[in-house]
């Protein structure tokens, strides 16, 4: 899937005797950016995916305001969920840049994969708490990108130390599904999401 200023690869799994995933995910575009998000319902099953739609709808709704705003505007609205954790990654088109931020544990990758910093990765610190419940100091980082850079975003259902497996040509759908099939705990909700940063 392309939208503007990404291609986009996203690949998930349930947890078995489950009905529905706790995990999903935001691609929305808005004046001279595109928001990405990575949203996991504490625990399983039907509540877990009614907060993490819950906040999907908030995210898509105000995707132009800044990650701080929006993670604050989430913790407002589900103060009656059971919660979740999540990961946001604000591309700004116009002047190269990615600002990101997580609470809780959905891991964020950025692969550097054009000159000068071919093969560097770049983690997305986590902050401890749960939107919605516990909400930790927030504090966004922002990084310079160039076309060609990936994204990535996986919930806590996949085990770290993908990142290097990723390559640099590979559509980002068949990235998805790689991590997804090699690096699954299977004890758990999973979703990956892959986006290589176009400009």
């Amino acid at each position: 899937m392309t939208k503007s200023g990404v291609e986009l690869g996203v690949a998930s799994a349930t947890l078995p005797g489950q009905s529905e995933s706790g995990d999903r995910y935001v691609c929305e575009t808005f004046t001279d950016g595109i928001l990405l998000a990575l949203v996991d319902g504490i625990g399983h099953g039907p509540e877990a995916a009614m907060a993490a739609e819950a906040a999907c709808a908030i995210l898509k709704t105000h995707a132009a305001q800044p990650v701080i705003a929006l993670t604050e505007h989430c913790h407002d609205r589900l103060r009656f969920t059971r919660g979740v954790v999540m990961s946001l990654a604000a591309f700004d088109l116009r002047h190269n840049l990615l600002t990101w931020l997580g609470i809780g544990n959905v891991q964020g990758v950025l692969r550097r994969v054009g000159p000068p910093a071919d093969g560097i990765e770049e983690l997305l610190l986590l902050r401890a708490g749960v939107v919605g419940s516990q909400l930790p100091p927030l504090r966004a980082s922002v990084l310079r990108v160039v076309p060609g850079d990936i994204l990535v975003l996986a919930s806590d259902g996949v085990r770290s130390g993908f990142a290097p497996q990723i390559m640099s040509r590979e559509a980002p759908w068949k990235a998805a599904q790689a991590i997804l099939d090699h690096y699954s705990k299977r004890t758990d909700d999973a979703l990956v999401l892959v986006a290589r940063y176009q400009g």
